[in-house]
């Protein structure tokens, strides 16, 4: 049965390297590249994969004021910078664009925050990495492409 096309399939190939980071598997990948092997055979695996939040830092009340008031008043002046193309060279669509923005900013960051009630106070990146990343290659080419990264490793 083929797979239908778009959707997650698992990879295939004989690994050929094994990385601790991305940064070294893609350096292996563009290694062989670089030396002429046909890399629409290989595949970058992330194995034993990881969702890492860092946290960044306390949320205060007085940040997220800030935050939505300065959202908004950037979406607000884009909004009002294109009234006032349509309308003319008038200041007033750009500075009325503004200042409602600052007030949508300012509402749709604060509801969101205080209905938290303080269960979330900080701020974060969420991130997705691997334990390692192993490249995966075509039976068919994966000596060659061992050997090359062989003397990579060198």
């Amino acid at each position: 049965m083929r797979p239908m096309p778009g959707l997650p399939t698992p990879p295939k190939g004989w690994p050929v390297g094994s990385y601790d980071t991305y940064a070294q598997a893609q350096r292996a990948v563009d290694y062989l590249s670089d030396n002429e092997f046909q890399v629409d055979n290989l595949t970058i695996v992330g194995v034993d994969l990881m969702q890492v939040e860092k946290v960044l830092g306390r949320l205060t009340w007085g940040k997220v004021i800030a935050g939505g008031i300065g959202s908004g008043a950037w979406l607000g002046l884009f909004f009002g910078a294109l009234v006032s193309l349509v309308v003319g060279t008038s200041w007033t669509p750009i500075l009325f664009g503004v200042l409602a923005g600052m007030v949508f900013g300012l509402i749709s960051a604060a509801i969101p925050y205080a209905a938290t009630r303080g269960q979330r106070d900080f701020t974060s990146t969420m991130q997705l990495v691997a334990g390692r990343y192993d490249v995966l290659c075509d039976p068919r080419t994966a000596e060659q492409a061992r050997d090359m990264l062989a003397k990579l490793a060198l």
